[in-house]
């Protein structure tokens, strides 16, 4: 895979999983004040946002690799 498609692949992957991982990070607030159980749902939302966010910048460094 060239490396600026694979830069836009990363990239864009990275940036859906920090938007939905910060979702879930709000729905699981508002879990918590409805006095829901949030704690595991919680913990994973904030596992795909680091998740998304490792991965964008995983993905910088292939934006000018002169491949």
């Amino acid at each position: 895979m060239k490396s600026k498609t694979r830069w836009f692949v990363q990239s864009v992957a990275g940036l859906l999983l920090t938007g939905t991982g910060l979702c879930m990070t709000v729905d699981a607030g508002f879990a918590k004040f409805r006095g829901e159980e949030w704690v595991v749902y919680g913990t994973v939302a904030l596992i795909v946002f680091q998740a998304g966010l490792c991965i964008v910048i995983d993905g910088a460094r292939f934006r000018f690799d002169k491949k």
